[in-house]
Parts: structure tokens; sequence; C-alpha cells
């Protein structure tokens, strides 16, 4: 009969199976930490495409006021009252813009600089609006006096406005940039028209989401049927 001889085991084997074990766990975390990562950035890049989006569409409103000969003299001239939260749009275009009272240069540039910061100041124009802020625009009864008008779309009708209390809401307003006596002669070239109310007039409108991110356009508009 043959003999048996058994070696006794030295653990390599069990070694190995370990490390290889550890590596696997690493490479693994690592993988999970990198796809985490991607989502973060993907999720990022999907939420500032929708507030890019939304503060397009609410600049879009802004500018939609002006169209038409409508409302002329409300155009041309601000007027507080135009910034009533209830101040909806109306059937065929002819609507009021929410008109920022005149600001000095220095307020002027310090509103294109900054436009949330600006509203929350405390200073004299300021506090010729009762709500300062998109969040207070919300709260707001339908007859308070805003800063920042709600943002509905161009739909003139409510079923067709943009919903509210969403996680994301828009906000516009608008100002009348006023030009020199030189400029205007070189735009408005006719004597007297600009204050007629024919002539090219410049409007800088401003839109916001969630006081969080703010844009702004600047349109020219032509009026030819003069203020009645």
């Amino acid at each position: 009969m043959k003999s048996l001889t058994f070696k006794r085991q030295q653990g390599a084997v069990l070694v190995i199976a370990l490390v290889m074990l550890l590596v696997l766990t690493v490479l693994a975390v690592s993988n999970m930490r990198g796809v985490t990562l991607e989502t973060r950035i993907t999720a990022n890049r999907i939420e500032t495409g929708r507030l890019q989006n939304l503060v397009d569409a609410a600049l879009r409103e802004g500018e939609f006021r002006y169209y038409g000969p409508a409302y002329l003299r409300e155009k041309l001239e601000s007027k507080i009252g135009n910034c009533k939260k209830d101040n909806k749009l109306n059937r065929y275009g002819n609507n009021k813009p929410c008109q920022l009272n005149e600001m000095t240069d220095a307020e002027l540039k310090e509103f294109f600089k900054a436009p949330l910061g600006f509203f929350k100041e405390d200073n004299d124009y300021t506090d010729k609006y009762t709500n300062t802020t998109g969040t207070a625009t919300l709260e707001a009864n339908s007859s308070a006096i805003v800063a920042w008008m709600p943002y509905r779309g161009l739909d003139w009708k409510e079923e067709h406005y943009f919903p509210k209390n969403q996680g994301m809401n828009a906000f516009w307003n608008t100002y009348r940039v006023m030009s020199g006596a030189l400029e205007n002669e070189a735009v408005n070239p006719s004597y007297g028209a600009a204050l007629e109310g024919r002539g090219t007039y410049f409007f800088l409108v401003t839109a916001q989401v969630n006081d969080q991110v703010a844009a702004q356009s600047t349109i020219a508009v032509t009026y030819d049927v003069g203020l009645e």
C-alpha cells in the first residue's frame, strides 16, 4: 500500500482571493461615485436648462406687452397702477405693461448690473413697490403693487396660463430707456414726433425665476398712430 502524504496548507489562495475582492470593491465604489457624479451633473444641466427656458419665456411676455398700438400712453408713460398683480393679458394683444418708474442714471446702472439685488435694497425707489421679490408677488393679493409681475404666458385665456407653485415661478418687469435729445433726434428725425407718440422707443425687459436667476433683453418698438 502506498502511504498518503498530506501537505500543510499555507493559505495563499485565501490571501489572493481577499486581495482580489478588495480590488473589486475599490473599483465598484469608484464606479458608483463616478455614476453618482454624472447623475448630479446631468440633473444640474437639466435644472439649468429649465431655468433658462423659463426665464426666456418670461422675457417674451414682457416684450409681448408692447406689441401693437393699443394703450399707447400706458406703454410710453410709466404708471404704477399697471404693476398691479391682476394686470392680466387681454384679447387681441391689447395689453398694458408693468413699466417701472423712471430711475436716475445711478439707479438704472445698479438695476442693470444686479436686477435681483436692486429690489432687495430699502430706499426711496423700492419703497414705491409693496412687493419687491418673486416670493412676495406669489403671496400678494390680486390688487397689490408688485415690482415683478407673475409670468402667465402669451395666451389671454386664464386656463392656459403657466401653472404656479410647480417648483419654478417666473416673473418680469419692463423699463423705458430714455435717450437724450441728440440720440432721440437721430432715431426720430421728424420734429415733435416722439412727443406725439410716433417714433421708435426702447424698452429694457427683465425676467427672473425663483429670485435666483435673471435675464434681460432690450427691444425697439416703432409706433406710428400717435397719442390720442
